[in-house]
């Protein structure tokens, strides 16, 4: 028994299903099987000489046939068989079983104004979808938690596509460095902020889409709140606390949670929070330690991979707001752009999960911060604890430079930042600062300056430092960002 893989275009051929088992033991026999089953394939396949047609591929896994012993290739109990064929933008009409029914006519009689039926003519025409999966989502709202790589082709997408209603949670503005792939902001948006920008690119994308925007951060005070007027939520941001407030608040009110996110090279995807289904704690049920997993600014991503991530996100979004297809319920999206391989994971609901479990033990929003590691100062501000290293500011080490005085400097970034911008000094990656500390070791009784981009890898450096004895060790408050904020601005800022 073989399993053989139907594109979207060849579904209507086979009850619009995605996957047919069939007997056979060569990849000839099976698909000859197939059309045994299912005749109307035939001729999308096969030429009157029975041959496969030139723009039709058969792959065995991973492999094209054409390279194998092509029909004769032969297939194991766990092959799996594809059909992949060649597709391009098709006409403004769709074969059904009563004949083609062009979109002006499939189209009369609903809410939709003449100006939204052309605008979503392409959806209309696609069997699956049609006026209904139209209708639903000009009724359907979306909340975008984060604006930013995430949300840029999230936000764009879903407001092509027509939902009705989006809204936006972000505090932040536009910054240079976002523009490498936050492609809902331009240059002329720097300063601004993201929320402004988001909606100005939103409505012009389609002015059909209510914009509602939050210029919050959200918390644990006021997540149900804004939360609780949506049909889905779409989680974009960037931060763990806001991950787990996300989820837990999604399923305390019901609501499904699209969740994407991007490291480097790599994303994932995933719907959380569906009846029956997983929840982001079922899949990660504590946070990482503080600095363990650094940040897109300090590990940097893909530009494009947002891009495809987010377009991803918003699929699924869409799929989940309509009802067709197969959403990412219980299962995790793993995708690698550099060997451009995707993996999808089983992820099963943990009857014992605190939120979403057979007998809930958290059922209000927590302190995030600090269930995370990172708790709240006096004034609200989130902290780190590594922040509480002794520290000297930026102006100070400037006038401390120019009167002659020459600490050791140690720059705890890793090599391709030094290549970026630095200050001169030693160069060791925090996480090799434990393990060679021996190559400063005639520095111990010395004033270290430490530094890193922002200040926070390098508190986490100066805290252990001293626990060893570097009993002068302080921490650049601010790094890199602060030199170039307010001592030299030709300091190129990432």
């Amino acid at each position: 028994m073989a399993k053989i893989f139907i594109p979207t275009p060849l579904r209507i051929y086979v009850d619009n299903k995605n996957a047919v088992d069939v007997d056979g033991t060569t990849v000839g026999e099976a698909l000859k099987n197939l059309v045994d089953e299912h005749p109307k394939l035939k001729d999308h396949l096969y030429t009157d000489e029975g041959t496969l047609r030139q723009f039709v591929n058969i792959y065995r896994n991973d492999d094209d046939i054409r390279y194998l012993d092509q029909d004769d290739t032969k297939l194991e109990t766990d092959d799996e068989v594809s059909i992949v064929p060649s597709i391009a933008g098709g006409v403004e009409i769709v074969p059904t079983e009563r004949g083609p029914v062009r979109v002006a006519e499939a189209a009369q009689g609903t809410d939709l104004s003449p100006e939204e039926i052309k605008r979503y003519s392409r959806h209309l025409t696609l069997p699956e979808f049609g006026m209904d999966g139209q209708k639903k989502l000009k009724s359907s709202s979306v909340l975008m938690v984060g604006a930013g790589g995430l949300g840029s082709p999230l936000g764009m997408y879903l407001a092509a596509a027509g939902v009705g209603r989006i809204g936006i949670v972000d505090f932040d503005v536009v910054d240079e460095s976002n523009l490498q792939r936050q492609v809902l902001h331009g240059t002329k948006d720097v300063g601004r902020k993201k929320i402004d920008s988001a909606r100005d690119t939103i409505e012009d994308v389609n002015p059909f889409v209510d914009v509602e925007t939050y210029d919050v951060g959200l918390s644990s005070d006021n997540a149900l709140d804004i939360l609780k007027d949506y049909d889905v939520v779409a989680d974009g941001t960037d931060n763990f606390p806001t991950r787990y407030l996300v989820n837990d608040a999604c399923v305390m009110l019901g609501i499904p949670n699209v969740y994407a996110s991007i490291f480097r090279f790599e994303g994932q995807v995933s719907v959380f929070g569906a009846e029956d289904g997983p929840c982001y704690r079922c899949l990660y049920e504590e946070p990482p330690p503080p600095g363990l997993v650094p940040s897109c600014a300090e590990g940097g991503v893909l530009g494009v991979l947002p891009g495809m991530v987010g377009t991803m996100q918003a699929t699924e979004v869409i799929k989940v707001l309509t009802g067709i297809g197969e959403p990412l319920i219980g299962r995790l999206l793993m995708i690698d752009a550099l060997d451009m391989r995707f993996r999808t994971l089983k992820i099963r609901r943990n009857p014992d999960c605190p939120v979403c479990g057979d007998h809930p033990t958290q059922t209000e929003l927590i302190d995030y911060q600090a269930f995370c590691g990172v708790p709240e100062n006096p004034d609200g501000e989130m902290i780190d604890d590594q922040n509480e290293a002794p520290e000297i500011t930026v102006r100070e080490l400037k006038d401390r430079l120019d009167a002659g005085d020459r600490p050791f400097i140690l720059d705890v970034r890793r090599a391709y930042e030094y290549d970026i911008a630095n200050l001169g000094g030693t160069l060791i990656p925090v996480d090799e600062l434990e393990d060679r500390l021996d190559e400063i070791e005639a520095h111990k009784d010395d004033e270290i300056i430490v530094h890193c981009r922002s200040g926070a890898r390098s508190a986490r450096a100066v805290n252990m430092m001293r626990e060893r004895g570097y009993s002068k060790a302080f921490n650049l408050k601010g790094g890199v960002l602060a030199w170039s904020d307010e001592i030299d601005p030709s300091m190129p800022q990432y």
